[in-house]
C-alpha cells in the first residue's frame, strides 16, 4: 500500500522525512520537488516580525541561565 510522507530538501540537497518512516523491507520511493518553499521555511519567514522583540539584550540576560555555554 503506497503512503505519503512530507519531507524538505536542504540546501545540500539532503532529504529529511518529517516524520518517521518504521523500519522494514527495503522500500522505493518518489520524490516530487515543488517550486514553492516548504512550510517550515514559510513559517519562519512570516514569524520573524511576531520574534522580534524577543531578540533585545535585556531577553538574552533574561534566558541566560538556560546557555551556560556562553
Amino acid at each position: 500500500m503506497a503512503r505519503t510522507v512530507e519531507a524538505v530538501i536542504d540546501r545540500d540537497g539532503k532529504i529529511r522525512l518529517l516524520e518517521p518512516v518504521p523500519p522494514g523491507s527495503r522500500r522505493r520511493a518518489l520524490v516530487i520537488i515543488f517550486d514553492e518553499p516548504s512550510v517550515s521555511d514559510e513559517t519562519a519567514i512570516l514569524s520573524e516580525k511576531a520574534l522580534q522583540d524577543w531578540n533585545r539584550p535585556e531577553e538574552d540576560a533574561a534566558w541566560s541561565h538556560l546557555q551556560p555555554g556562553k
